[in-house]
């Protein structure tokens, strides 16, 4: 640990400890969850994980690979040469009715939702599979191992800090439980501005209801986090509007780090949920560490090209390099997320302008609060709240839509919490000298940070690399600007002793000795800064709308069934497809979109299988 700096709060040593922890009241790993007595069988999917028996790992011998798909009803040919005469080596080829790439809230959905229905699926993931037992709920290998970029993926200019789960689940995977439902401004702006009749349809209204069905959505929270209480008792005292958000986990799941994944499993990913429906119907497998190079699509004597399948390499760990394989495939599903579908595609020959635009990042700023356990305004509930640390607790369980605008167009932004362990929470400490980044970290277990998040108007781009393109708009500036004011209020409001913003300069505010006159100068500063000028950090959790869906290929990438404009039985399943930046979490969203479109494609494999059947009568 010599070489450990002031901004390595996430580092480790070899006994995956870190000195400084203990300064700043930091635990480390979710000391509860530790492993506790048993069943066997709950032994056994602890360890392994729900999906271990449809996991396929492509660097295994032959004869082992050709088993593990042939559980499944899936074939395996080594004879077949690489499309496009791109190399003459044979690779192998398996076959199966539809191909999905991606295994998160899109993604996931649909595989669950084929396999049930009998048909053959094979799922590509480019992250790892995590089983339980193997989370570590540490901070920086987690962001190694669970996050694209490990965890410090930014946007060209590094105006925006890009968050994005890479890892079998997706984003479902790490992120915060936060479940909400379609807002119904976004349904009529989707329906009358974009034309697209399926959101105000009973099928979409029956969609959120299964996919909230299987994640067990609910809305009673037991024990939020400190920075959760903080936004509600805020809010009450100053008559803002607060509410508690859903969540697809239990009452009692009050988990801290569900940001590294879930230890006990009650938080219901896809990879707790949909694909594990797969798994058990014996019908498709998953192929972690598995990333697509292209979709391949076919001259069939139609209007369009026709979907055929993918090509994609791994890494064959006992030779050391990477090799590749074909999918063959009846349909074929995108579902790699708003930063990587775009990429396919292109990759893929799909030449319609909208791919790559239109996304959205949903822009976060953050405020803070200090909330010493003694001698503050903090008033603890009957749980003892004064006592619970900034990072325990139920992640994301309060939002205020004070600014939000939901009752007429909705683009503004609401208010939520975030969860920020040591490494994040020091990167986003300002550095004004030493002594203060020490005082600030060692307060870092008292510190309640609430965030605004908007709506966004204004959108960026994806290009062929995957270079991430993106100018926060003026509106959109200004709505965050509006968040920021209210939650140096709520901060005050509920009984901070200091507050401030996490601008470069560092200022703050001891609320108590304040007078009204330096405590309303300081928020209409601190509030008031520009956002666009790399002085404040901007973060994105939510990516969407890059293959945006619509009712022509003039203004979107593929129609309101999910199919691509320019290649049949090619259909997109992510939050790129959005229209519009939602405004919320967009889970529930996602995969309720995902399921209607899984629909979409059941029609398709079944029309072509009838095909099949009356071209061999």
């Amino acid at each position: 640990m010599s070489n450990l700096t002031p901004y390595d709060h996430g580092q480790l040593n070899e006994k995956n400890e870190n000195p400084a922890w203990e300064a700043i009241g930091y635990v480390g790993p979710d000391p509860k969850l530790a492993i506790k007595g048993s069943s066997e069988e709950e032994e056994e999917g602890a360890r392994y994980g729900p999906l271990y028996k449809a996991l396929v790992h492509m660097a295994d011998p032959m004869d082992v690979l050709c088993s593990s798909l042939s559980r499944a009803g899936l074939s395996l040919v080594t004879s077949q040469s690489e499309p496009d005469g791109l190399k003459s080596k044979p690779l192998p080829t398996i076959y199966c009715d539809a191909v999905v790439v991606g295994s998160g809230s899109g993604g996931g959905v649909v595989a669950g939702v084929l396999a049930k229905a009998g048909f053959k699926v094979v799922v590509l993931e480019k992250g790892g599979y995590h089983a339980r037992s193997n989370l570590t709920l540490l901070e920086r290998p987690t962001l190694d191992y669970m996050y694209e970029g490990c965890g410090v993926l930014t946007t060209e200019d590094l105006g925006v800090f890009v968050l994005s789960g890479s890892t079998v689940g997706g984003g479902s995977a790490v992120n915060w439980s936060a479940s909400i439902r379609t807002p119904d401004h976004v349904i009529s702006e989707w329906r009358h501005e974009h034309g697209l009749e399926l959101f105000d349809s009973d099928v979409y209204s029956e969609a959120l209801d299964a996919v909230c069905g299987r994640m067990g959505v609910q809305c009673e929270v037991r024990h939020e986090s400190l920075a959760n209480a903080v936004l509600r008792r805020g809010c009450v005292e100053l008559g803002y509007p607060v509410q508690t958000v859903g969540q697809n986990a239990p009452p009692d799941h009050d988990c801290g780090w569900c940001c590294f994944g879930c230890r006990d499993g009650r938080k219901k990913g896809t990879a707790e949920t949909w694909l594990v429906d797969m798994a058990e119907s014996g019908n498709g497998v998953i192929i972690p560490g598995s990333r697509a190079l292209r979709v391949l699509h076919a001259d069939a004597g139609r209007k369009k090209n026709v979907a055929a399948g993918v090509v994609f390499e791994f890494r064959d760990g006992r030779r050391g390099k990477k090799e590749r394989c074909i999918i063959r495939s009846k349909v074929t599903v995108v579902a790699c997320g708003a930063l990587n579908t775009p990429v396919l595609l292109k990759k893929s020959g799909l030449r319609n302008a909208n791919i790559g635009r239109h996304l959205h990042l949903h822009p976060v700023v953050m405020s803070w609060g200090y909330f010493p356990e003694s001698g503050s305004r903090w008033q603890p509930s009957k749980e003892n709240q004064e006592k619970i640390t900034s990072y325990e607790g139920a992640i994301l369980t309060t939002m205020s839509t004070v600014v939000s605008n939901f009752a007429t167009s909705g683009y503004g932004a609401v208010i939520q919490t975030p969860a920020l362990h040591p490494g994040l929470f020091s990167v986003a400490t300002p550095w004004v000298s030493g002594a203060d980044y020490k005082d600030r970290m060692t307060r870092f277990s008292r510190t309640a940070h609430i965030f605004a998040l908007a709506r966004d108007r204004g959108s960026g781009t994806v290009d062929a690399l995957g270079c991430i393109r993106y100018r926060m708009g003026a509106a959109d500036e200004k709505n965050l600007q509006r968040g920021l004011e209210k939650i140096l209020r709520i901060m005050a409001a509920a009984g901070a002793e200091e507050i401030g913003t996490q601008h470069c300069h560092g200022d703050r505010l001891n609320v108590r000795s304040a007078s009204s006159h330096q405590f309303e100068r300081f928020v209409k500063a601190s509030s008031g800064r520009g956002l666009r000028d790399l002085s404040t950090p901007v973060y994105s959790a939510h990516q969407m709308g890059s293959c945006r869906m619509g009712i022509h290929p003039r203004t979107s990438a593929v129609n309101s069934r999910g199919e691509t404009w320019e290649v049949e039985g090619l259909f997109v399943a992510d939050a790129s497809v959005l229209p519009t930046a939602l405004g919320v979490n967009p889970m529930v969203t996602v995969q309720a979109i995902a399921y209607c479109t899984a629909q979409s494609v059941l029609e398709e494999l079944r029309r072509r299988t009838k095909r099949e059947k009356n071209h061999k009568n």
